[in-house]
């Protein structure tokens, strides 16, 4: 379960940037481009992908430290 949720959350951060670079008009070529609102979104799914990756890897440190005492 834990290396599906970085996963996901790996793709979610992955098309995060893509929407910012779209958003900001530095990924040119779609509808998308120079559309701030983009950027936004983007943002804020970099911003909940990072923070579902630290998650999951400080749950899983936090496991092995507990397991090894």
């Amino acid at each position: 379960m834990r290396r599906s949720r970085i996963l996901v959350a790996s793709v979610m951060f992955l098309v995060g940037l893509v929407w910012v670079g779209q958003g900001t008009g530095r990924i040119a070529g779609s509808a998308m481009s120079g559309v701030s609102f983009w950027a936004a979104a983007g943002v804020i799914l970099v911003v909940l992908a990072a923070a579902v990756i630290a998650r999951e890897w400080w749950l899983t440190s936090r496991r092995s430290r507990s397991r090894s005492e």
